[in-house]
């Protein structure tokens, strides 16, 4: 048993969408007792003076790309230093796990193109979690089962449709999966293999969530065709159970203004009777794979097989045709490589040097590099953004990429949740800091089930950060995305100090939770 600790002096934030007010907190065992206006509690406990500061629950990253966190040698403090005490993981369709040896360097190398190289030592979630479980976790772990591992596991990273028996295998998996403690399904449908998939598969995928499950999507497509995947998504998530849209967005300048229509055929969805939630990054560019630019056909397949394709001039010539948007390269910059060659600049600008088109250049990088080359791209409206923030389903994602492949990724990896804070509550005001509080708290707590998390109540664990509401700031820039947050002050899980003023202490206090 652990020695009570008093939390006194702060303005209390409580996660359920009130304004901030004066009140003690008490901790006992790592589990919040008693929330109590000041001095009403016992003042000979041992007490922790946080005067001048803002006590919230520990903030929830609801997607998030660390599942490869446990496994790194070093601890990856990313996260925990923005405040977040928890993360949704597996998400856009990649999960470490299911792992069929036989189709194992299918998936080693479709996990390549986002996640640094692992030896994949383990087959079921079940083999997974007892690797992870034994190398601790820095932040709390809820992970999702991809749809495009599942896949891959069943028939290899073929465009083909399932046959009964692939079919069966992938739900068979899924069933594992979710007997060994994930939280729900996810898919990437803008991405190979599973942009071949039809609906019918994965509503036969949906089925098995049994009307009372978590399906948690990167639509089909986040531009041209916005309105359309939001329905996909729709039909799909209603036999789930419920539908989670992953980083909601109007890419590209054509289709800025479209996000209150998105969000007016979410909000039918729930006077429906649908439950249906979305979140979003604080940023107005993107950032994912650089091989995404490429249509679909060309990226059946391994990555030997994509890039025999990309050596071909009639490819080139296609995407010459399909790709002609100088604006597009000024607005694509290269955020890291295998060779780190590159990293920081814009397509334009390396073609500008080399004297070369954009489009051959873009074969040449995705060719040198055998496709694992990670983008930002400048491609979202700022007014789109707010629109979605104020929507009061949003919640908030960093999806930062996984630790492990260097370079310069996108800031949102290590500035996300301050930058909320901060940008769209203290300065623009788009957000009160309670209700901002609450989208990255309690409304993910409920919509994932995470559990005993998510607001400071007695019986809650104390999972808590402390934060100066004048300093709190997001620090890390496209330059320099590594740079961590100010003002994040103190950080706790299950009552045990993990970033003291600041500064990450050292010890894995997270672990993975079970869904409730």
């Amino acid at each position: 048993m652990s020695q009570p600790l008093l939390l006194t002096g702060a303005q209390l934030v409580d996660g359920t969408g009130a304004p901030p007010r004066p009140a003690d907190v008490l901790i006992e065992n790592g589990d919040i007792t008693a929330v109590e206006p000041p001095g009403t509690l016992p003042t000979s406990l041992p007490t922790r003076d946080l005067t001048g500061l803002v006590l919230a629950p520990g903030f929830i990253d609801v997607h998030s790309h660390a599942d490869n966190s446990p496994l790194l040698l070093h601890h990856d403090t990313t996260k925990i230093s923005q405040g977040v005490t928890t993360e949704v993981v597996g998400n856009c369709g990649f999960s470490l796990a299911p792992h069929n040896p036989h189709h194992s360097a299918e998936l080693t190398d479709f996990l390549q193109r986002l996640f640094p190289p692992q030896e994949l030592t383990w087959s079921s979630f079940r083999d997974l979690f007892e690797v992870t479980d034994q190398r601790g976790y820095v932040t709390n772990y809820c992970p999702l089962v991809g749809h495009s591992t599942l896949r891959i596991a069943a028939m290899g990273t073929s465009k083909a449709t399932p046959d009964a028996t692939a079919l069966r295998a992938m739900q068979n998996a899924l069933e594992q999966a979710l007997e060994a403690g994930v939280f729900g399904l996810s898919t990437g449908l803008a991405y190979a293999p599973a942009t071949f998939a039809r609906t019918e598969e994965l509503c036969a995928l949906a089925e098995v969530l049994g009307g009372h499950g978590h399906y948690v999507t990167h639509m089909r497509n986040e531009s041209d065709e916005l309105l359309d995947s939001i329905e996909e998504a729709l039909t799909i998530g209603a036999i789930a159970g419920s539908t989670h849209i992953s980083h909601l967005k109007a890419a590209h300048h054509r289709n800025w203004g479209s996000m209150p229509r998105a969000i007016e055929r979410l909000r039918q969805a729930r006077e429906a009777g649908h439950l249906v939630t979305q979140d979003v990054y604080p940023y107005t560019a993107s950032s994912t794979m650089l091989a995404s630019l490429l249509p679909d056909e060309l990226l059946a397949g391994q990555t030997s097989e994509v890039i025999e394709r990309l050596r071909s001039p009639d490819t080139t010539h296609r995407l010459q045709a399909e790709l002609d948007d100088d604006s597009l390269w000024h607005n694509v910059h290269i955020a890291s490589t295998a060779s780190h060659h590159h990293e920081g600049q814009s397509i334009a600008e390396i073609a500008a040097a080399q004297g070369r088109k954009p489009v051959d250049v873009l074969v040449e990088i995705l060719i040198s590099e055998r496709l694992q080359v990670s983008m930002i791209h400048f491609c979202m409206d700022e007014t789109d953004l707010e629109t979605a923030l104020a929507d009061p389903c949003t919640m908030v994602g960093s999806d930062g990429l996984p630790l492990g492949t260097g370079g310069k990724p996108h800031p949102r990896l290590t500035s996300t949740f301050p930058r909320l804070i901060a940008r769209y509550s203290r300065d623009r005001t788009i957000l009160p800091l309670g209700e901002a509080i609450r989208r990255i708290t309690a409304l993910p707590a409920e919509r994932f089930g995470i559990p005993d998390r998510g607001k400071v109540l007695p019986g809650h664990r104390a999972d808590l950060v402390a934060f100066s509401a004048e300093r709190i700031a997001d620090r890390g820039d496209y330059q320099d995305p590594m740079r961590p947050p100010s003002g994040i002050e103190w950080v706790c899980l299950g009552g045990k100090t993990a970033v003291e003023h600041g500064e990450y202490c050292g010890e894995r206090l997270g672990a993975r939770l079970l869904p409730v």
